[in-house]
């Protein structure tokens, strides 16, 4: 009887664990010359009964080292993407401590939405409502995915991509932003351009100095007392937003700290800009 039991709660866990979760996507497998790069998509579709269509790629935090963050900022996000009809897709971009630099990361980043585009069917999603999320270091990933959307990444590596590589939407959440020695978070530049950037390196990957006419529409969150990344960071993307006259909102919070993802036992109230973010996502696409 006790094994029985054991072996049932072994099977709830593992269910738990897997919820939404249907299946890991290699972005390079079918391309020449990339196919030894461990990139992946964990899919997580919308439920049937409250899928809205909308899908979104999560990117998680590590100062572009590692993805330590990724069960809070990424399979936790997916889940809760999911319980309001969200698809959801958890990429696992190249960082530094595998020894990838830029391009790698962007690299990556293009591939996601172009596959995302192109399988849009498959997953039941609207291809012109694929948008970018964010944490920390991938919340500057997600912010050059519509900065530098016109900078095909792809093309060089010999992929023809016959769907748009813009976001139709930004979320960078307590994110780095400037790559500027006053404000920069200095292992997240160092892993994306090395200890050997030149200045107009530094300047082309100082977000708030890179936003275009056409940035899509971006939701920006913060607290003033993160401990990791200065949030000064996110003011000075909120004033290049406004500058530009791009639609978006900022939430700033006073507390919350740094690395919360959704999560409300981490951050508690400030958590809950997932709730204003749904209610903005929503609106942006005439959606109830």
């Amino acid at each position: 009887m006790f094994k029985k039991l054991t072996i049932t709660l072994l099977l709830v866990v593992t269910s738990l664990a897997m919820f939404g979760q249907s299946q890991t996507v290699l972005l390079w497998k079918d391309v020449p010359n990339m196919k030894r790069y461990g990139s992946k998509l964990y899919v997580y579709p919308a439920p049937d009964s409250n899928r809205n269509r909308i899908a979104v790629i999560v990117c998680p935090g590590g100062s572009y080292s590692h993805l330590m963050g990724i069960k809070t900022e990424g399979y936790e996000v997916a889940e809760w993407l999911n319980s309001q009809g969200i698809t959801a897709f958890v990429l696992r971009y190249r960082v530094g401590m595998n020894g990838h630099h830029h391009p790698a990361m962007i690299e990556d980043m293009q591939r996601a939405i172009q596959y995302v585009r192109e399988n849009a069917d498959k997953w039941q999603i609207n291809s012109y409502q694929v948008g970018t999320m964010g944490f920390s270091a991938g919340g500057h990933l997600v912010t050059m995915s519509g900065a530098f959307a016109n900078d095909n990444y792809l093309a060089p590596l010999g992929i023809h991509s016959s769907v748009s590589l813009r976001p139709d939407f930004v979320v960078p959440v307590y994110p780095v932003v400037s790559m500027q020695d006053s404000i920069a978070h200095q292992r997240s530049r160092k892993n994306l351009l090395t200890n050997n950037f030149t200045k107009e390196q530094q300047d082309k990957f100082s977000m708030e100095l890179q936003i275009p006419d056409d940035m899509p529409p971006a939701f920006l969150v913060t607290a003033k007392d993160d401990p990791v990344v200065m949030y000064q960071n996110s003011v000075n993307l909120d004033k290049a937003l406004t500058e530009k006259k791009i639609k978006h909102v900022f939430q700033l919070y006073e507390t919350g700290g740094h690395g919360y993802g959704m999560s409300e036992e981490i951050a508690g109230d400030t958590a809950k800009w997932k709730w204003i973010f749904l209610k903005w996502v929503n609106e942006i696409f005439k959606m109830k």
